[in-house]
């Protein structure tokens, strides 16, 4: 089998309770950020540094995708929504359930790496996305 590869590099991190992501944290504002920039989005100062944050979230909001959006060659349908992780960092993502009637806003979430697809050289592409704790 050839080796995975991620989805993008520098997003995920390996903390002592599971995968993270790593993401900038700014020492102007101290709001976090998700993917990791040189700048803050919110206020522009260049001062962040690097933190992790995961793997528990709470589901804010979802709903199921179930047309493939363009350059998407994961799996139909899948489940898409808003986590909130610790320290406030709201994550738009990949939810790894797409049942409406199982999910529902709040409940506790966990950061999960899987295989989304396989690419033209045969490699797995890791991806993250949250599961429900029931499930992870």
């Amino acid at each position: 089998m050839t080796e995975p590869r991620p989805i993008a590099p520098g997003l995920l991190g390996n903390g002592p309770h599971g995968p993270t992501l790593v993401v900038g944290r700014c020492g102007a504002c101290g709001r976090l950020h998700f993917p990791m920039g040189p700048a803050c989005p919110y206020c522009a100062a260049a001062e962040c540094t690097v933190a992790e944050v995961g793997p528990e979230g709470r589901l804010r909001l979802f709903t199921v995708v179930s047309n493939r959006p363009p350059g998407y060659r994961g799996p139909l349908p899948y489940g898409f929504g808003v986590v909130e992780m610790d320290g406030g960092l709201r994550v738009i993502t990949r939810l790894t359930e797409s049942r409406l009637d199982r999910l529902q806003a709040g409940l506790a979430m966990r950061l999960v790496v899987e295989p989304l697809f396989t690419d033209d050289d045969g490699h797995p592409v890791l991806a993250w996305a949250f599961a429900p704790e029931a499930d992870a």
